[in-house]
């Protein structure tokens, strides 16, 4: 027993020394960043790294609103990723629920063939999707990317996965009480899908906020462009100023640290959990 019983400590040891070790090696570059924001541009590359900068030049996070409008590119990406986030859990949810709880011809064809466009790299109709767009008027405006990123087959997928694991009972009881299914949907689905919604929230959030080629490809004027695109710019204007550089990169992090942060438990019981808690 003591043998087994050591065996299962030191397993258990390797398993979180090399957690621990992977999670270092992970943050390394993040804690790099950090540091290298408050260096001067002539310190950031110095060897031996210092980690703690003996100087701290907090008038990094002062410039680097006055080089460029980073202000303005924070509301855009801001206005975009909001709009879209919502957007995509409504229709994802939606969808979901009729592919999920709702009988009706062709269902799973139709889900197949739309699932099918995971598949499909986005480079391959890229090309096309901009031509509609220009057709339709949309170039040069934050519509166009709001309509092109309002509908996620990914979405669907998942939304659908978690509402499959509720019992179909409940729909059908509260169908004999009296519900239609646009009740159902918003008093009984979406509170239990919780998980699920904080799941798809954190990929659409961080997948948004941090498109680069598609703000890049519809939007030209300076006014209209996002983050991304922003510190770009930074970087083709102020290539030296590696400094500046990073400080803008830090806080063009922090919204996404946040709404991970924020939405990180339940995304971990949806990702360990599927159905209904007694």
């Amino acid at each position: 027993m003591r043998i087994a019983g050591q065996k299962l400590t030191g397993k258990l040891f390797a398993i979180y020394a090399t957690v621990i070790l992977i999670t270092i090696v992970m943050l390394l570059p993040f804690a790099w960043m950090l540091s290298a924001s408050l260096k001067l541009s002539s310190e950031v590359f110095v060897f031996p790294i210092e980690w703690i900068p003996s100087k701290p030049q907090w008038q990094n996070y002062v410039d680097i609103w006055t080089k460029i409008p980073l202000a303005l590119f924070i509301y855009n990406t801001s206005k975009l990723t909001i709009i879209v986030t919502l957007m995509q859990l409504f229709t994802s949810s939606f969808a979901a629920y009729a592919f999920a709880k709702l009988e009706f011809p062709y269902k799973n064809a139709l889900f197949l063939g739309y699932i099918a466009t995971i598949a499909m790299p986005w480079q391959v109709y890229m090309v096309p999707q901009f031509l509609l767009m220009r057709e339709f008027g949309l170039n040069n405006t934050h519509l166009a990317l709001i309509c092109l990123q309002a509908f996620t087959a990914f979405g669907v997928f998942l939304m659908r996965q978690f509402y499959m694991s509720i019992p179909t009972e409940l729909c059908e009881a509260a169908r004999i009480d009296g519900m239609n299914e646009y009740q159902i949907w918003a008093k009984i689905m979406l509170p239990l899908s919780k998980p699920a919604l904080s799941t798809l929230t954190i990929f659409t959030f961080v997948t948004t906020w941090n498109d680069f080629l598609g703000p890049m490809i519809y939007l030209t004027k300076t006014e209209l462009k996002t983050i991304q695109i922003g510190l770009r710019m930074f970087i083709s204007q102020y290539s030296a100023e590696y400094g500046l550089i990073m400080a803008a990169s830090v806080v063009a992090l922090i919204p996404v640290l946040i709404v991970f942060l924020s939405l990180q438990r339940f995304f971990v019981e949806g990702v360990a959990s599927s159905g209904i808690k007694g």
